[in-house]
């Protein structure tokens, strides 16, 4: 057996059957301990009074290695000198695992598709447990609300290091909030999550290892929005704060050292103008100088760090300085490299799932695929999981189009309505669903809240072409020219262009959808297009229609209210009334003024964030945003069903999902960082 001395300690690195003092426990078999403050994880001192041992900690052999690959990285310390003083002990569900492997995954390219691999590595203040009930300590090690849930607490863990080795503090939180969201020159607009109806947050951070989040109004979601939001609040101020003017005077001096234009471009080029962490690193945006660089990219929480970023893929190494262990004191994460691989194309994924090829894949993968996946999972030796989904496909009319007749046609209700109850909902449940899916209205929440009426589901999603032929005929919309399609009423022609991407809507339900249309004397054309290529054409305003799968649980929209608000979403989800965002965030100085009820709407979500959940003006806050999401038909919804999840038989501790989901951030609740592969 090999032993490492780090520090005068014994630290046992291989074979994994040989652990230290503490015992081998499992979800699986608890060996008589009893459960933590929170499920599947202790604070290390709780652990080891409950198990009554003395923590030994060990590390991957290969770690230094590993971080020779990282850039910029200075030679290893103990492992002591590593890891918080206080880590965060998680215990496997079904094993203790073995270091080394490479996790192989697939995107469709940088930026699309990216976010269940993103999910993998990810880390926040807080997350929620697989039970999706719970919200438990992740990089926070405890937090604590006054009584109007205006002061929000969070203490962090003695000793956490970035994946630099680099001391993470409070400042780095300060930094975040103050520097880069509040910042015009890298966030154009304060982004809703650190606003509270409508207004910025503060924060304090009266020593290193606390913070304090001083609220505008009332906002108990705020945790919710830690535990689930891609966003990470914090950034590392001694890297990134050198290229900050407010941090460092000689910050753009320095950026120009280094081949910027000044300290904002190097921001930019390391951390983007969003928190989307999978924005390119400078190995790809900034090739031309990359190699003067101090980092490759900036340090790191997560739990694998980027060394190589291209067009065709990224690779990642385990961060040395990670901040959870296993229960015989293992240093997570098992898995030694991760390697990303992008595919655009869909059939060509499939292929390579169907090969046995990848080890895991959730996002991107529809209903559709569920059969020759299934087919082929025993002789590739992978499981396939059907799961159900949070969110629905919906369809969502550009109401602010630049073409004015379009624009008028599209922000007539009852041409909406005309085109929700002429689909067939029964029928694209049965053809592109298998059967296996819940015809449905879009509501907003998913599932919807008990105390809103539930009728809402059903509104204006019966099958009822002669409607949906009779509400046209009254908007003067004919086929003047015998084609066998109407016009818009001024006599111009009306094709609608559906395009769509596979990630957000599948093929198979745009064509039924279009044929539904059809049918009605609506034309469209259909076109996949790539991920990126949508986004684009839907932020510059250009999409007749919006697709995509949408909708969010209460729990997470008590802290982010983006589904409220237009445009409705982000960057990456379906957006709608571009023209209609752009008033609001200019003051009225440009873009198209919402109607009254979308402004009621933005007042109602704020209210909602701040009231008392069970309060008689909670319920009825969620009653009013229903109604007027529905009745207003911004997005019109098709069928809720499940979809698939994929996993190589080779990853162990792969956790039972309850939702194939985007909305709790995919593998986030479970656990990848104790995944390993037995091959």
């Amino acid at each position: 057996m090999k032993r490492l001395l780090l520090s005068g300690v014994a630290l046992l690195a291989l074979p994994a059957a040989a652990y230290a003092n503490c015992p081998a426990v499992t979800l699986d078999d608890m060996q008589g301990i009893a459960p933590g403050e929170y499920p599947q994880q202790y604070e290390l001192s709780a652990f080891q009074d409950a198990a009554g041992c003395v923590m030994e900690f060990s590390t991957n052999p290969e770690i230094e290695a590993l971080n020779a690959q990282i850039k910029g990285n200075p030679e290893l310390p103990p492992l002591s000198e590593r890891i918080p003083a206080e880590p965060l002990v998680m215990v496997p569900y079904n094993s203790v695992g073995e270091y080394g492997g490479e996790l192989n995954v697939l995107s469709n390219a940088t930026e699309a598709g990216t976010s269940d691999f993103l999910s993998v590595r990810h880390v926040s203040l807080m997350r929620y447990s697989d039970d999706l009930q719970t919200i438990v300590p992740n990089v926070a090690k405890s937090w604590d609300w006054n009584d109007d849930f205006t002061q929000l607490t969070i203490k962090l863990r003695e000793g956490h290091k970035w994946s630099d080795g680099e001391p993470f503090t409070s400042a780095d939180i300060v930094f975040y909030h103050d520097n880069l969201m509040l910042d015009e020159n890298i966030s154009e607009t304060p982004k809703d999550y650190i606003t509270v109806a409508g207004e910025p947050m503060t924060i304090e951070a009266p020593d290193d290892t606390t913070v304090i989040f001083n609220l505008p109004a009332p906002k108990p979601g705020l945790i919710a929005h830690f535990a689930t939001h891609y966003s990470q609040p914090f950034q590392p101020k001694h890297f990134l704060g050198q290229f900050h003017p407010d941090v460092n005077p000689d910050a753009d001096s320095y950026a120009q050292s280094l081949g910027f234009e000044d300290g904002y471009d190097a921001i930019l080029a390391y951390y983007g103008n969003s928190d989307w962490t999978d924005t390119p690193t400078p190995m790809l945006s900034r090739a031309d100088i990359v190699d003067d660089l101090p980092k490759a990219t900036y340090p790191t929480l997560e739990s694998h760090i980027y060394i190589n970023d291209t067009t065709e893929g990224r690779q990642l190494v385990a961060n040395p300085y990670f901040f959870q262990v296993d229960p015989t004191g293992q240093q997570l994460p098992y898995i030694s490299t991760q390697d990303e691989l992008y595919i655009n194309d869909n059939e060509v994924r499939i292929l390579k799932l169907v090969n046995g090829e990848v080890d895991y894949k959730s996002q991107s993968l529809q209903l559709a695929s569920a059969p020759i996946l299934l087919e082929n999972q025993e002789s590739s030796d992978y499981t396939i999981h059907l799961r159900s989904e949070i969110t629905q496909s919906v369809f969502g009319f550009n109401v602010t189009h630049e073409d004015p007749a379009k624009r008028a046609v599209f922000s007539d209700l009852s041409f909406r309505e005309a085109m929700s109850v002429a689909i067939n909902r029964e029928d694209l449940n049965e053809l592109g669903f298998f059967g296996q899916g819940t015809p449905q209205q879009y509501v907003g929440f998913s599932p919807l809240p008990e105390f809103v009426d539930q009728d809402w589901l059903t509104y204006k999603a019966e099958y009822d072409p002669d409607a949906a032929n009779a509400a046209l005929d009254a908007l003067g919309m004919e086929d003047t020219d015998g084609d066998g399609f109407r016009e818009l009423p001024n006599g111009d022609k009306l094709v609608l262009n559906l395009n769509f991407s596979t990630q957000g809507v599948a093929g198979q339900t745009v064509e039924l959808v279009a044929q539904n249309w059809a049918d009605v004397g609506i034309q469209s054309v259909v076109k996949e297009v790539t991920p990126d290529e949508y986004r684009s054409a839907q932020s510059s305003n250009q999409l007749d229609v919006a697709m995509w799968r949408k909708s969010q649980p209460l729990a997470i929209v008590l802290g982010n209210n983006e589904l409220w608000v237009p445009p409705y979403e982000n960057y990456f989800g379906v957006r709608n009334a571009m023209l209609w965002a752009e008033w609001i965030d200019s003051d009225g100085a440009e873009g198209v003024e919402p109607p009254q009820w979308a402004k009621d709407m933005i007042d109602d979500i704020n209210a909602l964030q701040s009231a008392a959940q069970g309060t008689a003006e909670f319920e009825q806050l969620g009653n009013d945003l229903v109604k007027a999401m529905v009745e207003n038909m911004m997005f019109i919804g098709t069928v809720n069903a499940p979809a698939p999840i994929y996993q190589n038989n080779d990853l162990k501790n792969f956790a039972d999902f309850k939702t194939h989901s985007y909305e709790y951030y995919r593998t986030y609740p479970y656990r990848a960082t104790q995944w390993w592969l037995d091959e």
